[in-house]
């Protein structure tokens, strides 16, 4: 597209302006067209719901501690059982809603075999909530 000027001296020099307007043009219409249909995209139905209130329903879950000692007794909260009646007691927390946590605590120097006991037995029974207690490092100077 060419520009003519009737400057005879900066006839062959490019023109170093924008026109501005066709751009505000079209920016106006488009703002135009966007205020139109902006309120036909919400589409709200006007409701009176009716008001109640509740008191939110906490339940704490319960928490069971199992602990397997060095010579590989299982204990249930502080109490001595055996592998099978673990087993009945896992069954038998797996179908309490909440489920119950789990917190197991084996000693350091338990055979791992009883670890992996207990979690395929709290597994078979449908308990998820199995978590590992340990004790923190004592900080190093």
């Amino acid at each position: 597209m060419a520009f003519a000027s009737f400057d005879s001296k900066n006839a062959g020099a490019p023109m170093a302006e924008i026109n501005m307007v066709p751009l505000i043009d079209v920016m106006l219409v488009l703002l135009v067209i966007f205020i139109i249909t902006a309120p036909l995209l919400t589409n709200a139905v006007k409701l009176e719901l009716p008001k109640a209130s509740s008191q939110v329903n906490q339940t704490a879950a319960d928490k069971v501690e199992f602990a397997i000692d060095a010579g590989g007794l299982l204990y249930w909260n502080g109490e001595l059982v055996t592998r099978p009646e673990a087993q009945k007691r896992f069954a038998a927390e797996s179908g309490k809603q909440p489920q119950p946590e789990i917190h197991l605590r084996a000693d350091q120097a338990v055979a791992y075999r009883y670890v992996a006991q207990t979690l395929a037995d709290a597994s078979k029974a449908g308990l998820t909530k199995v978590g590992f207690v340990s004790e923190p490092e004592a900080a190093q100077p």
